[in-house]
């Protein structure tokens, strides 16, 4: 399964690791290339035909819309449901 966000798209992001080397600008601190992974968790949602999976971002945990959905004050939408791969893009 993808490291994909469901419901905001949110996936992995290169970036680079620099090391701080305390000596002279002969030495300077390699770079090197690694994977910011978006902090994903699983969540179960209760709906009136069952419980729903989801992978979520931490950061859409937290926001009003998704507190609703939990709630219960609007259904889930369906483009929620899909399972999303790498090749989608992010969904807004």
């Amino acid at each position: 399964m993808a490291r994909v966000c469901q419901v905001s798209g949110k996936k992995a992001n290169h970036a680079k690791h620099v090391r701080h080397r305390h000596s002279a600008w002969k030495f300077r601190a390699p770079h090197k290339n690694r994977v910011q992974d978006a902090n994903l968790q699983k969540v179960t949602i209760n709906t009136p035909n069952g419980k729903v999976r989801l992978t979520v971002a931490t950061s859409v945990l937290k926001s009003d819309m998704f507190a609703r959905v939990l709630c219960g004050l609007t259904p889930i939408p369906k483009e929620w449901l899909k399972k999303v791969g790498y090749d989608a893009g992010v969904r807004a």
